[in-house]
């Protein structure tokens, strides 16, 4: 989990994490807290980088081919 945590960073992840943290701020201190539930979501994508956040599927199994020539 660390090493998930810590390697892997792209300008992606970094972005979910920014956008994600700041709707959480935003919501919450303005009461939302369903709000504040969705940044989480995207707050951790970008922390842990699962999803679209780390550039690829989670498990690793989507095609990320970008030559389709084949």
């Amino acid at each position: 989990m660390m090493q998930r945590v810590l390697t892997g960073w792209n300008i992606q992840r970094v972005f979910y994490l920014i956008v994600g943290t700041g709707i959480v701020v935003s919501s919450l201190m303005d009461g939302q807290w369903i709000g504040g539930l969705l940044g989480g979501y995207f707050a951790a994508m970008g922390f842990f980088g699962f999803g679209c956040a780390a550039g690829r599927c989670c498990g690793g199994t989507c095609d990320t081919r970008t030559d389709f020539n084949d």
